[in-house]
């Protein structure tokens, strides 16, 4: 088994320079995230960690320390198209259908009209919204909207998919299918998943590891490999080992709030 990391930071750091001074939004961040893992990323706003994944897709500049993805920069692996990035909103264009959003990306690329519907049928399937190519987004619900942006960032089949909160906007019942859905894609596709969210049972629901995160200058807390099994039904939620793992992530968040 290859134990390279994907993604590998070392004392990485971030400062802002602002008309009141430098923000320092990250501080010494040391991770490694291997292939296949299911990272979540948990902590309070303004730590950081949407900041952490906006680095790693070339998003954000380091000012300190550095970071490899599959062995490039970010700069590198956005060039190669090594990760698809999935943002809070869905961010579809209204007058594209489903089908044309994620089609998008994949005409910017350059491939092929006829490789472009092999993808597009593939990762509709993938979503559950074969039926729905033709429909546009104010057609779909939230759930559904956010789903085709899944697809969309599935669709030119990068090794590492980025997601920042995308499910945070929806109501408990909707979240609670899509984090399922989303588990049981992960477990078909074997991506390597960087997951941003401030809510602990989806964190531990979802993760293969948990990484917690302190209010600014963002630092990691802890760092938590889940011992829960990859095929997680919902009612695992009400099981001593998913509550210790819950403790353990709150005990995390609160110690770094007690070391402001």
């Amino acid at each position: 088994m290859d134990t390279t990391p994907v993604i590998a930071a070392s004392h990485l750091s971030l400062t802002f320079e602002t008309a009141d001074g430098p923000v320092s939004a990250l501080t010494d961040i040391n991770l490694d995230i291997k292939k296949g893992e299911f990272v979540s990323f948990i902590g309070p706003s303004g730590c950081g960690k949407t900041t952490f994944l906006r680095v790693m897709a070339d998003l954000e500049k380091p000012t300190g320390g550095s970071i490899t993805i599959n062995n490039m920069s970010p700069g590198e692996a956005r060039k190669k198209r090594a990760y698809g990035y999935v943002f809070q909103s869905a961010s579809l264009y209204p007058w594209r259908t489903i089908g044309r959003n994620i089609r998008l990306p994949l005409e910017i690329m350059g491939y092929s009209k006829f490789e472009q519907t092999n993808r597009v049928n593939k990762v509709l399937e993938l979503v559950d919204l074969s039926d729905f190519e033709n429909k546009f987004p104010w057609q779909l619900s939230g759930g559904m909207q956010q789903r085709a942006s899944i697809a969309r960032a599935l669709a030119f089949d990068a090794d590492i998919l980025l997601m920042d909160e995308p499910f945070g906007a929806l109501d408990e019942i909707v979240r609670d299918h899509l984090n399922e859905q989303l588990l049981e894609l992960w477990q078909r596709t074997k991506k390597t998943i960087g997951f941003v969210t401030h809510s602990i049972p989806e964190a531990v629901y979802l993760s293969t590891k948990i990484v917690v995160m302190s209010p600014r200058p963002g630092r990691i807390t802890d760092i938590i490999d889940s011992p829960l099994p990859n095929k997680r039904p919902l009612e695992i939620r009400d099981s001593l080992e998913f509550i210790e793992i819950a403790h353990r992530v709150r005990e995390g968040l609160r110690s770094g709030h007690r070391s402001e």
